[in-house]
């Protein structure tokens, strides 16, 4: 029988005046996505057998991931309400664990090994879901199952791990069992505890994981789990060594929340960027655990305001399918976007954003006033310097957008791949990257050179140039995917924001034959987007007035739009304004307007002259811009628009013998310093 979806309670426009969802809204959504979800359990309730394609780990693993992602937002559920939850499934989920870790018992968790590393992951969603179910559940087990579950945790020692998020997996699973008194390796707890402390890089940020010798990882992990998982354990798991360490988690998390409401349109919509994006709404767990450990900057109306808009952003556009189930993609099932070791119960991580259960009902998170988002205040521009992001919000469009220098993901030192969600130059919330057609004629939000051989290169390890004020810069070689030695090349790339604009300039050193392909969003919709080109622009919108648009002010021969079906999560059919540009010399410049605008209005007129390799372009508003790329040293004075400026100058260097980016503004008749 088919799931009719959740039915929502009335409206509170007074309490919600910007989403309407209260906790009663967030309580029928967790029931119904439960109640659905057991549908699927095999007969002891030990697996939830969900159809789909198996992942990476086989389908005895996505059994167990199904099982043990639904169990978390069930103790979040059950914790919540002072252990009232839909009749059956407190027994569902006792016998499931009964049976679950009994060796003998035909429905049996595949072992936690290293033949099988993903029942670690799930191993940590039923150790938090045993502690936090405790009065309810754990201490009405038979002693016999409770040592049957404390022996299936042991195989979490010794394992070889990825060296990101998972260190804290083994945490949790190891506080638990030394809870309840049983063997762990508190060493080996440390040991992960002090590696994570080494992807911390300030500001609030972790990177999940790796080197930064070799590559910078960050998106929305760092929240649903950088922060998510040390907090808990140390806030609600650890005792007096929790106490000892939470001042510092809380103190990371209060900075990260300073900035992470920027990462949300006014539709609630998260920024589409990083992996694992099947997860949705969890993007909405830093701000609870914020709450939930007195480590939120936020007002309570905010946080509430944040979680509830993005909830309600993917109840209202469907992303269950007809059984009820969460599918795998943004909206409806795409599958470009789902990483290998995804199933189909992983998307039940968007659990973790029902954290916000665990504070009462009488928590100003749910009785305050609903107030607005960043972006549904005045535009603003902000820099993260820590992840090498800029994000600019605009009021007009409710859109948030995100100039990327700095986040990367893993990449290995020689790697010819990379992926569209961690190396395009922008991402944002309106729009996705191109997934699944790496040949067609442009990638989105990409400057690439073309081999008539090869095809387009990639941009895989971004090297940092600066961030400050509302500009980034960076550079990459390119590389192209099954060369051992590519060509040698390297592109540099500055970012300036203005608004819903960015002036995107290239200095390209590459062999003169080698072509560029440059190019602005991807927008997508049911209907293909309306293209329009001219001498030197193209624009693409959708029947929602959503438009992408590239204007070329230097270094391009020609313009034009890309139609692509079935590249983008937003949308079965898609557009790509780009721009081709064939190479006389060596050393090129190259330089763009990139929008992406609610409407479809004209681009504003940005006047540009380049001398060498030094840019300078004024806005409309009389804003000048000057772009030094390649230099080594910060001119002393410049001249914009006919007028000499000495004085303090916008400098940023990222260590002796790197170029710097120079930038100054002059919104008025002076610098700003």
């Amino acid at each position: 029988m088919a799931s009719s979806g959740p039915v929502l309670p009335a409206e509170d426009r007074r309490l919600s005046p910007f989403t309407g969802y209260g906790r009663t809204h967030w309580l029928a959504v967790a029931d119904q996505l439960l109640l659905d979800a057991h549908r699927f359990a095999s007969p002891s309730g030990a697996r939830i057998a969900l159809p789909g394609k198996a992942s990476s780990s086989g389908a005895g693993s996505d059994q167990l991931e199904g099982f043990a992602r639904t169990f978390l937002l069930f103790a979040y559920r059950l914790a919540g309400s002072a252990g009232d939850a839909p009749a059956g499934l407190l027994e569902a989920y006792t016998d499931g664990i009964t049976a679950g870790t009994d060796p003998a018992h035909p429905e049996a968790w595949p072992a936690i090994g290293q033949e099988c590393r993903q029942t670690l992951v799930e191993a940590c969603s039923v150790a938090l879901g045993l502690h936090l179910t405790r009065p309810w559940l754990w201490d009405h087990l038979d002693p016999t199952v409770q040592e049957r579950v404390t022996r299936w945790f042991q195989g979490v020692w010794g394992l070889v791990i990825p060296d990101n998020n998972w260190h804290m997996f083994r945490v949790v699973v190891g506080e638990f069992l030394a809870s309840v008194g049983a063997p762990h390796d508190r060493a080996g707890m440390d040991a992960d505890l002090a590696r994570i402390e080494d992807f911390y890089v300030g500001d609030g940020w972790y990177r999940d994981g790796g080197d930064a010798r070799r590559a910078d990882n960050f998106d929305h992990y760092c929240g649903w789990a950088m922060h998510h998982y040390p907090v808990i354990w140390a806030a609600f798991m650890a005792g007096e060594r929790g106490t000892a360490r939470l001042p510092v988690y809380r103190e990371r998390l209060r900075r990260f929340l300073d900035d992470f409401p920027l990462f949300f349109g006014a539709d609630g919509a998260p920024m589409h960027q990083g992996r694992s994006l099947i997860y949705r709404f969890a993007a909405s767990t830093a701000p609870w655990i914020g709450a939930l450990a007195d480590a939120s900057p936020l007002a309570p109306g905010l946080t509430r305001r944040l979680a509830s808009g993005t909830l309600r952003h993917f109840v209202e556009r469907g992303f269950r399918d007809a059984d009820g189930i969460p599918t795998l993609g943004w909206y409806g099932a795409f599958p470009p976007m789902v990483q290998g070791y995804s199933g189909p119960g992983s998307p039940y991580w968007l659990s973790k954003a029902f954290v916000g259960l665990l504070l009462p009902d009488d928590h100003p998170c749910w009785t305050a006033v609903e107030e607005p988002l960043p972006v549904e205040g005045p535009d603003l521009v902000r820099p993260l310097a820590a992840p090498g992001f800029v994000l600019s919000a605009t009021r007009a469009d409710g859109v948030v957008r995100l100039v990327n220098h700095g986040s990367d993901n893993h990449l290995l030192p020689g790697s010819t791949t990379s992926d569209p969600h961690y190396a395009r130059f922008a991402y944002s919330t309106a729009t996705g990257p191109v997934l699944g057609d790496p040949g067609g004629a442009s990638a989105d939000n990409h400057a690439g050179l073309w081999d008539p051989g090869l095809g387009l290169s990639s941009r895989t390890r971004i090297h940092r140039l600066g961030v400050a004020d509302r500009y980034a810069a960076s550079w990459h070689r390119p590389v192209w995917p099954g060369t051992a030695e590519p060509p040698s090349a390297r592109i540099e790339t500055a970012s300036v924001l203005w608004g819903p604009w960015e002036l995107r300039a290239h200095l390209v050193d590459a062999p003169a034959e080698l072509a560029l392909r440059d190019s602005g969003w991807q927008v997508a919709d049911e209907r293909a987007p309306r293209p329009d080109s001219g001498p030197s622009h193209a624009t693409a919108t959708t029947a929602t007035g959503l438009t992408s648009t590239f204007v070329s002010l230097h270094g391009h021969d020609a313009v034009a739009v890309e139609a692509r079906e079935g590249s983008s999560a937003f949308g079965p059919r898609s557009a790509v304004p780009y721009a081709t540009a064939a190479r006389a010399a060596d050393r090129t410049v190259h330089v763009a307007l990139i929008g992406l605008t609610g409407d479809d209005a004209p681009h504003p007129s940005v006047r540009c002259e380049i001398d060498g390799t030094r840019i300078t372009a004024c806005f409309p508003d009389g804003t000048w811009v000057l772009v030094a790329l390649g230099e080594d040293q910060a001119p002393d004075a410049v001249e914009l628009g006919g007028t000499r400026l000495d004085g303090p100058m916008r400098y940023a260097r990222l260590s002796p013998g790197e170029p710097p980016v120079v930038i100054a503004f002059r919104p008025t008749a002076e610098v700003t310093g």
